[in-house]
């Protein structure tokens, strides 16, 4: 079964575990010099969060409340509530901050649900002047929605949208309708006008100007590398190959035809959907049995040790695990230690264990480098922020 699907579908029963459960043991990282201690405790399904400075961060709750934290203490009432419709994986799902703005991907019900990215005024932690800058869909199906948001290095935001159970030539349907938003990465400028560049920017496609990558089946991770500008993001199998890719422009990321290895799925490349200047390629690691796949961030700090600076760290929902993997010289493929893993492939527990960091965490929802240069985790089943410090 659709490990993703069953990531939001279930989120009554989560919530009532997650306050009710004493079973929950404490996170352990596999490095005993770091400690991890509980930072924030009270949140209802909380999907991602953002620093706005040393003292105080954002977090969204899927059901559509802002909640600040302050001070390392949860606000009581929400700085903000958004009508969203929260049904499966629709809702209150990306933030990101750039300068005095703050931007929000939601799913909102005006004639129909739509996912749109809203701009808002940052004023202290207060949020106002909403303005809309991305309008796309969010239907025929619930879940698949995608929603993390990121900005990169060149003043540029990224945003992710699921496939929704679309079948077009965003998914490689050969024969499909025309790119309508679904699954597709785009970069767009902060006003919501494509981003300079784009790969598909000369194509006269209004709609696939904004891209630069497609053929996502699902995301909730999108991370800039600190040291290059690049982008990279997971991806959640249908129940096979979560993927890690590192995304280029014009990157076409295989759905519905590929996920994991292209060797592996019985299709060729001849078979994709090429819009002009895209390419093909395999994941930089795929996990065989999914993992719900989650967020990825480069850890933009030393604090933890040197060995741990710009690393990537990557969760997982199904076992709340957080891995950590170390880049090469390029900056463009992991340094995989098992020789087992030289097939790109997780698929036992001694490969697992090579690159597991700390277990326990309960569903991970969001990970981020704090002001203080600390690694911060979001759990959605326990509604916490965990601190991970030397």
């Amino acid at each position: 079964m659709n490990v993703a699907y069953i990531f939001l579908i279930s989120v009554s029963v989560i919530l009532i575990i997650a306050y009710t459960n004493n079973a929950f043991a404490e996170p352990t990282l596999k490095d005993s010099s770091l400690k991890v201690q509980k930072f924030v405790s009270g949140l209802a399904f909380p999907t991602s969060m953002v620093f706005l400075d040393n003292n105080n961060l954002l977090v969204l709750e899927k059901d559509g409340n802002v909640r600040l934290v302050s001070g390392g203490t949860l606000e009581a009432q929400p700085i903000l509530s958004l009508p969203v419709v929260d049904k499966n994986e629709r809702g209150l799902l990306g933030i990101e901050k750039y300068g005095s703005s703050i931007f929000i991907y939601a799913t909102v019900d005006e004639d129909g649900a739509k996912n749109r990215v809203f701009k808002y005024e940052l004023k202290g932690t207060s949020l106002s002047n909403p303005q809309m800058i991305l309008d796309l869909p969010a239907s025929p199906g619930t879940n698949h929605q995608g929603g993390k948001l990121v900005m990169g290095n060149d003043s540029t935001l990224y945003s992710v949208t699921g496939e929704l159970q679309r079948n077009g030539k965003d998914q490689n349907i050969q024969d499909g309708p025309d790119p309508d938003y679904s699954g597709a990465i785009l970069k767009i400028n902060p006003d919501g006008s494509p981003a300079s560049g784009n790969p598909f920017h000369d194509s006269g496609n209004e709609i696939l100007q904004k891209y630069t990558a497609y053929g996502v089946r699902n995301c909730f991770g999108l991370a800039i590398d600190p040291k290059t500008g690049a982008l990279w993001d997971t991806e959640n199998g249908e129940d096979l190959y979560d993927e890690i890719n590192f995304v280029f422009p014009g990157f076409n990321s295989g759905w519905k035809l590929v996920m994991g290895p292209i060797s592996q799925s019985g299709h060729s490349e001849n078979e994709l959907v090429k819009f002009p200047g895209s390419k093909y390629k395999d994941p930089i690691i795929s996990f065989k049995d999914s993992i719900g796949i989650t967020d990825i961030e480069f850890l933009k700090s030393d604090k933890l040790g040197a060995k741990y600076s710009n690393n990537a760290f990557v969760g997982d929902y199904v076992n709340g695990n957080l891995y950590r993997y170390e880049l090469n010289d390029q900056r463009n493929d992991f340094k995989l230690n098992s020789p087992a893993l030289a097939d790109r492939v997780v698929d036992d527990e001694t490969e697992m264990d090579s690159i597991l960091f700390g277990t326990g965490f309960e569903g991970i929802s969001d990970i981020a480098t704090g002001p203080d240069g600390n690694l911060y985790v979001l759990s959605i089943k326990l509604g916490e922020i965990y601190k991970i410090t030397l």
